[in-house]
């Protein structure tokens, strides 16, 4: 109650010029409440919802969002609920609006329904890192699942960079170079050589013998096939972020399934879910959430081991080391990385003023941030990864 309603309620006199000067309100305030006090005998607060509002989401819709909500699990978010309203709506006659995304989450939050991370960092932040041609990248990672009486298998997925294809999964006993090997051949088979593969530091990939200077035969493989390896910096998962994310979309579909209690049954799921997921899924990454396999089709041209892959935000040198161990990045700038990898031919990937070298056993080297005001950076200067 204000001031004002309890001075009305109580029979008080109000000169309403005077009170509404004192009080900062209009007269026209004063002489509404000294009318509603008078008709209705005493002050009674009011609800300020609106009478109307026509913006909000008809009753029917809630429940539909609801329903789908439920079906659709796993992929259950705003993005795959929006894309079955559309279809439903292409359905009807006449055709009613579809909510946005956002709306779609509003609907889902006041039915408790929506999974809330407020750690989550804005879709509006986000900056991604992909290349511009299919087979420019193919990203490769492993990932543990469980199988029946307490034992596990390993999956390696191989996941084309550009297009989100999963051009490879392979289930395993173990984390292997074999079975590494074995994914990445299935990818090359199926959907050709890309320019460059990426994994992590992990035995698999390295052979962990990549400092001593000894090529392992995950390496070896590709190397045969005209194939750069690249490895992702130490501790910096990150790099390999998209196949790191696809992990959680395959185990959320695995676990929608029968538990499978052979290896033999986890890559039979796999190759029922390898073509959900490239053909049937949209993807919130590519254009109008189209699915991997529609993105792989509208390229206008392939990469692969014969084309230095393109992005949109970095770009990909191959360099030999001079004499005194210097090399030339960017935009005729000299970056020296030690005599000792004179004559060797190395990779660098540019993004900004951000530089990473490799080796040519697709090991990083050293990377540093070049100053655009300066011709030279001296050895000191770089972070030498392979001393830390």
């Amino acid at each position: 109650m204000t001031m004002l309603d309890a001075l009305l309620a109580a029979g008080a006199k109000i000169n309403a010029a005077a009170f509404a000067r004192e009080h900062g309100v209009s007269a026209r305030t004063v002489y509404r409440h000294q009318a509603r006090v008078r008709q209705e005998g005493e002050w009674r607060p009011r609800s300020r919802r609106p009478r109307h509002s026509p913006q909000t989401t008809p009753a029917e819709l809630d429940a539909l969002i609801c329903k789908l909500r439920t079906e659709l699990a796993p992929d259950n978010g705003a993005d795959f609920i929006r894309d079955v309203l559309i279809k439903i709506q292409a359905e009807t006659d006449p055709p009613w609006p579809v909510p946005s995304r956002s709306t779609i989450n509003r609907v889902l939050g006041r039915h408790n329904l929506l999974e809330r991370n407020p750690a989550k960092r804005p879709r509006s932040s986000w900056r991604r890192f992909s290349f511009a041609r299919p087979r420019d990248c193919y990203q490769i990672d492993a990932t543990v699942v469980a199988l029946a009486a307490a034992q596990t298998a390993v999956v390696f997925e191989v996941l084309d960079d550009c297009t989100r294809t999963l051009v490879a999964s392979h289930a395993a006993p173990a984390e292997t170079a074999d079975a590494a090997i074995a994914a990445i051949e299935k990818a090359i088979a199926d959907y050709g050589a890309p320019a460059l593969v990426l994994s992590d530091n992990g035995l698999a990939f390295t052979g962990g013998s990549a400092r001593h200077g000894i090529v392992g035969s995950f390496a070896r493989t590709l190397l045969q096939q005209g194939v750069r390896p690249i490895t992702s910096s130490p501790y910096h998962p990150q790099t390999c972020g998209k196949v790191e994310r696809h992990h959680q979309t395959f185990k959320k579909w695995l676990a929608t399934q029968p538990p499978p209690e052979t290896i033999q049954q986890l890559q039979q799921l796999i190759d029922v879910y390898r073509p959900y997921y490239n053909t049937e899924r949209g993807h919130s990454a590519l254009p109008s959430r189209c699915t991997p396999q529609q993105a792989w089709h509208a390229a206008l041209s392939l990469g692969g081991p014969h084309s230095l892959p393109i992005q949109t935000d970095a770009t990909v040198h191959k360099c030999k080391v001079a004499a005194n161990g210097s090399i030339h990045v960017g935009q005729g700038q000299v970056t020296n990385i030690g005599k000792a990898w004179a004559g060797v031919s190395v990779a660098t990937i540019r993004n900004g003023n951000h530089i990473t070298i490799y080796g040519p056993d697709g090991q990083p080297i050293a990377h540093t941030l070049l100053d655009p005001n300066r011709y030279y950076t001296r050895i000191h200067e770089l972070q030498m990864i392979n001393q830390h």
